[in-house]
C-alpha cells in the first residue's frame, strides 16, 4: 500500500438508479432503491478508493458492511456514495459512508475492508478449493 492512503481520504461516484438498482417486489409504482444494491455501491465506492493506493498486485476484500438505509430514492434520481477512510490500521482499513440522493440523505455505512495480496489470496483460495473437493470424495 502506498503512503499516500491517509485517514481523512474521500472518494465520491455518482450513480443512476435504474430500474436494475430497485426493488420489484412492490409493483412498478413502488419501486425504490434496493439496499442490497446500496451495499454493492458502497463496496465498490470504497474499493475504488484503495484502488487508487495499490501497490502492484495489491486489491481488497470487504469483511464487514453496515447500512442505515434512511429513504427512499426514486427511479431516474441520481446518488452520490461518498467513502471516508477513518481508521487506517493496515491490512484493516475502515470506512464511513453516506449516500445522498438530488434531495435527501438516503443512507449511512460503515464499512471495513483488508488489503490483499492476489497471488497470496489465490494460494489461500486454492488451498480452500482443495478442501472443499476432498470433502466431496
Amino acid at each position: 500500500m502506498k503512503d499516500s492512503l491517509k485517514a481523512g481520504t474521500t472518494h465520491t461516484e455518482n450513480m443512476l438508479i435504474d430500474r436494475d438498482r430497485t426493488i420489484a417486489f412492490m409493483g412498478d409504482e413502488l419501486r425504490v432503491y434496493a439496499t442490497p444494491r446500496m451495499c454493492l455501491d458502497i463496496e465498490h465506492t470504497c474499493r475504488n478508493l484503495l484502488l487508487q493506493h495499490h501497490d502492484a498486485g495489491e486489491d481488497s476484500v470487504g469483511a464487514r458492511i453496515e447500512i442505515d438505509h434512511l429513504g427512499p430514492t426514486m427511479v431516474g434520481q441520481t446518488i452520490a456514495v461518498t467513502a471516508k477512510v477513518v481508521e487506517l490500521a493496515l491490512p484493516r482499513v475502515v470506512f464511513e459512508i453516506e449516500v445522498k440522493d438530488d434531495i435527501d440523505l438516503v443512507g449511512k455505512s460503515t464499512h471495513i475492508r483488508f488489503v490483499v495480496d492476489k497471488a497470496k489470496q489465490g494460494e489461500r483460495l486454492k488451498r480452500k478449493a482443495d478442501k472443499v473437493k476432498a470433502a466431496k470424495g
